[in-house]
């Protein structure tokens, strides 16, 4: 993209009443932002949804000042941009009909051929959510994937920490410009998350993280990864906001159950029982669940997963990891265990999450 094309792009976008989805409409229809400010006004007036407020605010030339000052900032700070249509930004984001026009980056973001996930949750991260982030994250590192979160307190730091830990790429979106960095404490991560991974916005240099763009930030958040993970959740809070938004972008969404009686497992479970998320237990659920287990890196990944088997589960646990699909007479028969015992020892492994029953009283290792 052209200076002179992102510029006209930057003062469209600073047009009053004009939002990413009117943007998009009037890009498709004119070519581009340069072409939109050239057209005369019975031109733009026949677009769906244009009125003579926005007519008059196109006229508006204090726009081309605030986009020459964005633009400024963009090209001394080396900012990389990426237009929607542009083979840089996100594929899935691209697919969302509110997602940004422009998104700013930093650092070495790489998301061609890779897995993408977003993992959220309270601010006041327990250390059980903390445990759970931690084993989920370590179990498919062999995958590779991407971790997306949103920089904040709680379950997105912590997230983040434990990506970089297992040398994953690590992706912040925030709710600001790329000039700032909030919460301000956490400008000691920035190095680290820049070298593998780094940041994404919508947000101008001029964007302070008001309230209302966290709302908007977690539409990228969700609408940019395959799956969405809520760790832990009060019944109120910005990640039960952001699994809503993944559930209209037909996203999957898993959530971490926990105690009823457990203050920030209430939102989860709620995500649960009310079939807007999956369940997530381990690893296992999430890589069945996206079709992950593919090619040898899954072997590799459930051994890792299941090393607190018991003797005779990790016996019949290996059995149909290599035969398949059995009935369980013939798992008795091979593994060498009487019936009665056999029927115990497949319940405990269900329970683990290591097999599936299937109809017919054929079992399957996970």
């Amino acid at each position: 993209m052209t200076d002179q094309e992102l510029f006209y792009l930057l003062a469209l976008l600073k047009v009053d009443g004009v939002g990413d989805i009117m943007a998009k409409k009037l890009l498709t229809h004119f070519g581009s932002a340069e072409e939109i400010f050239k057209a005369k006004k019975n031109q733009i007036s026949s677009i769906d949804g244009v009125g003579t407020v926005l007519l008059k605010n196109l006229n508006d030339k204090s726009i081309f000042e605030k986009a020459a000052k964005e633009l400024e900032f963009i090209k001394s700070d080396s900012v990389n941009v990426s237009f929607f249509q542009d083979e840089s930004y996100p594929e899935r984001l691209k697919h969302c009909i509110d997602s940004p026009v422009l998104i700013f980056t930093s650092g070495n973001i790489d998301l061609k051929n890779k897995k993408i996930i977003s993992i959220v949750g309270t601010r006041q991260i327990t250390s059980y959510g903390t445990e759970f982030c931690k084993k989920l994250i370590e179990d498919i590192a062999p995958l590779d994937p991407v971790i997306v979160s949103g920089f904040a307190y709680g379950v997105d730091i912590v997230a983040h920490q434990i990506a970089m830990d297992n040398n994953l790429q690590t992706i912040g979106v925030l709710a600001h410009g790329l000039n700032q960095i909030y919460p301000k404490t956490h400008k000691k991560y920035m190095a680290g998350m820049e070298k593998n991974g780094g940041f994404i916005t919508e947000f101008w240099s001029s964007s302070n993280p008001d309230k209302e763009k966290f709302v908007r930030r977690n539409r990228i958040v969700a609408g940019m990864t395959e799956a969405t993970i809520v760790i832990e959740s009060a019944d109120k809070g910005g990640s039960l906001i952001t699994a809503n938004m993944a559930n209209e972008y037909n996203r999957d969404v898993f959530a971490v159950p926990g105690r009823v009686t457990d203050r920030y497992s209430q939102g989860c479970n709620n995500l649960i029982k009310t079939q807007k998320a999956n369940v997530l237990t381990d690893a296992a659920d999430l890589i069945y669940m996206l079709n992950w287990d593919i090619e040898n890196k899954t072997k590799t990944i459930q051994k890792q997963l299941f090393i607190d088997l018991e003797i005779d589960e990790q016996k019949v646990y290996d059995f149909l990891l290599k035969n398949g699909k059995e009935l369980l007479d013939i798992i008795a028969l091979r593994c060498d265990f009487p019936i009665y015992k056999m029927s115990g020892v497949l319940l405990n492994m269900e329970l683990k999450g290591v097999i599936r029953p299937l109809p017919g009283k054929l079992f399957e290792a996970i």
